[in-house]
This record gives structure tokens, sequence and C-alpha cells, in this order.
């Protein structure tokens, strides 16, 4: 049996895709988040970025606009990186925060504040492991409670939050985390907030302690979950970076096209999974502006399907190749790939042999009662085999002037 999903894992679910955001000391350097630790910088040279730290360039405002511009419904943000500079308040535990550097402000404050006024639910990145704080190799025990007490922090001082999302528990595969005293304290404060804990490339979709509420998949699609006999529902995130690092790379030039990023989203969806993808925030706190337009292209995707890809579940129904169906309530929707374009094909890029065609589907019961294009409201000739529970339907090509990668339509049923 399939256990029923807590209200607050069904609600992430529903929000099915966000926005990470990775900005740190690391970030002035221009060569990804892991810089200190893969170029082997000294501590004590590294620290000195603490002192150029301005933020200058941060609107917190404007961040969340553009997700929100996006179709992101969540923004995680890196609130502790592995560095150990902290963009919030530590309130004394520590004076390795924004507060105390040339920015003289609390970052999280201002994220949290914008993300409210703008609908946006905030979640909080935060290490779990640490190359600043000495006792994560020297004392464990005593830096797990610093830990702790820097997410008791985050959840006292801030309000109400998405959740909390961990990375760094595989950098001790064996050792005890004392996880259950750190989601105590999140429960304690924030009993909604849904909390993940990256399980790593190398592990990816991993169940985790059963305080945990969603899986993750990073850097690689997500399977479909089997969660016959599980002892609690969980969801599925993949998350992903919009070129190859999660922090800002200078001579990162391997970005990803909106296409990529649309059938990645696609890919999460069809599974049920979230889409959470990352940009890297410049030294002083700017969106990079390839990556600003990037996610307005993909935003223009979404306010056309934004329907589809929210409430409805994975279903039953097949389909050859990469098309997919997603259903909610009396309602089907078909996703539907390597379409080409209408007119006259001599005068597109690609002469695509992917003209309008039958796409079918098996495992339909329900009478289909009428199918339409998501995006101009075209109606869909089609004919249903009920004795085979099969669907055969014609997938008009993009009108000439639109190419909308993949292309959704909304099928009635009785």
């Amino acid at each position: 049996m399939v256990p029923k999903p807590l209200k607050r894992v069904q609600a992430f679910e529903e929000l099915g895709f966000g926005m990470f955001v990775h900005w740190g000391l690391y970030s002035q350097l221009q060569q990804g988040e892991w810089t200190m630790h893969i170029h082997k910088i000294p501590k004590n040279e590294y620290m000195k970025l603490f002192d150029t730290f301005t933020a200058e360039d941060f609107n917190a405002d404007e961040l969340v606009l553009t997700a929100k511009n996006a179709g992101m419904k969540y923004i995680v943000l890196t609130t502790r990186h592995h560095e150990g500079f902290s963009l919030y308040d530590t309130c004394g535990l520590n004076t390795y925060d924004a507060p105390h550097s040339p920015a003289k402000r609390d970052l999280v404050r201002e994220f949290v504040d914008a993300c409210n006024k703008h609908g946006i639910i905030p979640f909080f990145y935060h290490t779990t492991l640490d190359w600043w704080k000495e006792e994560f190799q020297t004392d464990f025990d005593a830096y797990l409670e610093y830990l702790r007490q820097s997410v008791e922090i985050l959840c006292k001082n801030y309000g109400k939050i998405g959740g909390f999302w961990f990375d760094g528990n595989w950098s001790k595969p064996g050792a005890d985390w004392k996880e259950n005293e750190l989601y105590a304290t999140i429960r304690k404060y924030q009993p909604d907030a849904i909390i993940v804990n990256n399980t790593g490339i190398h592990d990816r979709g991993a169940l985790g302690a059963e305080e945990i509420d969603s899986v993750t998949f990073e850097q690689g699609r997500p399977v479909p979950m089997n969660r016959e006999g599980m002892k609690k529902y969980l969801a599925a995130e993949m998350c992903e970076t919009i070129n190859d690092h999660w922090g800002v790379g200078k001579i990162d030039l391997h970005n990803k096209s909106t296409s990529e990023l649309i059938e990645t989203l696609c890919a999460c969806r069809k599974v049920g999974a979230n889409y959470l993808l990352n940009i890297g925030l410049s030294a002083q706190g700017a969106i990079l502006p390839l990556q600003k337009y990037t996610l307005e292209c993909l935003g223009e995707w979404v306010k056309i399907y934004d329907c589809a890809i929210r409430k409805p579940k994975p279903c039953p129904i097949l389909s050859n190749g990469k098309d997919f169906a997603l259903r909610d309530g009396n309602k089907i929707y078909f996703f539907i790939h390597n379409l080409g374009i209408g007119g006259n094909t001599d005068v597109t890029v690609n002469e695509s042999q992917f003209q309008s065609a039958a796409r079918s589907f098996g495992g339909i019961k329900e009478t289909i009662q009428s199918i339409k294009w998501l995006d101009n409201g075209e109606n869909l000739h089609f004919v249903q085999m009920p004795e085979d529970e099969m669907l055969l339907f014609h997938a008009t090509s993009f009108p000439y002037g639109q190419n909308l990668v993949v292309r959704v339509a909304e099928a009635e049923c009785k």
C-alpha cells in the first residue's frame, strides 16, 4: 500500500518548480563554490574574501521577481555553504557572517522579506559540513551542537519558512550526525517545514532519516518513486545547475539551453518530482544577465502550461518515446515532444521530419470528450478504441513563428 502524503508534502509537490541560489564568499573568485577545497586555498588566505564582501549588488526584490517571472514557486538560498560563512546574523555564535562583513546586512532577512512580499516561499539551504569551523574535524559533537544552534536561529528569527535543504552528510558517511536532534529543533519551531537532506550525486534518490520529506536527485533526472510499503510518503526533487557550477564561474560558458531546461522540467513532472534549478549570483550579489534572460524565456513556457505542471500527477497511461501524460481529476494532459513547425518548412531552421502526426497512448479507460492544445485552444481530431484502451489524436505542428519545445494538449474525460 502507498501511504497518503502529509499535507506539507502534498503542498510541496504542487509547487513543482523552484529556484536554487548559490552565493557566498566564493562568488568573488568566480571559480565555483568549491574553489577553496579544489584549488587548495589556505584558510587564512581564503578568509580575506570576508573583508571585501559588500553585497552591494544584491537586490532581494529583483531576485524574487526573477524567480516569480520564471514560474518558480519557491527559492532555496544558501544561508551557509561549506566555506562556513553565513548570510544571516548568527547572533553571537560567530562573527563570520554577513552582518559583521563590510556588507553589514542580514541578507537572509532581506531575502525572506522579499519572498513574503511577492508570494514566493523561502527555503533555507544549510551546509552540514564546514571547512571553517575547526570543531568539524577536532570535536564533532561540539560541531553538531553549533550546527543545531545555527539552524535554531534560522527557525526562530525569520517567521514561517517553507523548509530546510541540508547538504554535506555524505562527507562523513560513517558518522553519527544526530539528525534526530537537528530535525526535532526544526519541528519545534517550524512544524510544517519541508526537510530535505541531499544524498549527493553518487546516491541519488536514496532514502534518509524518517523525518525527511523528500529525496533528492542531484544533477540527474529522477526516476519514478516506488512508494509501496513506505512508512511515509516521500516527495522527490531534482536539483541542477544552469551551467556546470553551483557558484558563479566566470569562464563557465557551458550554459544549458532553454529547450533543454523545458525538457528537464517536463521529465521531472513526468515522475512527479520537483525541479530545482540553480543560478549563481555574482561576486556582490547580482543576477547574471544571461541566466536572468534564460529564466525569462523559461517563464514564457510556464505561463502557458502552468495548469499542467502543478497539481496533475503521474498516471498509468502509456506512450512511445518521450511523450507522456499527467492527470488531474477528469483532465488528462498530454506532453508532446518533437513537433515540427507548420507552413513552408524551407524557411525554417530545421526542416523537421517531425511534422503533425498521430500520437498514440494506451491504458485510457475513460471516454475522451475533447482534446485541445493549451497554447492556442485548437481542437484536435482523435479516435478512441475502448476495447484496447487506446487513444490516437492528430498532434498538429506548431504554427509558423512558434516552437514551444514541448507542447501540451488537454483532454476532457467523462
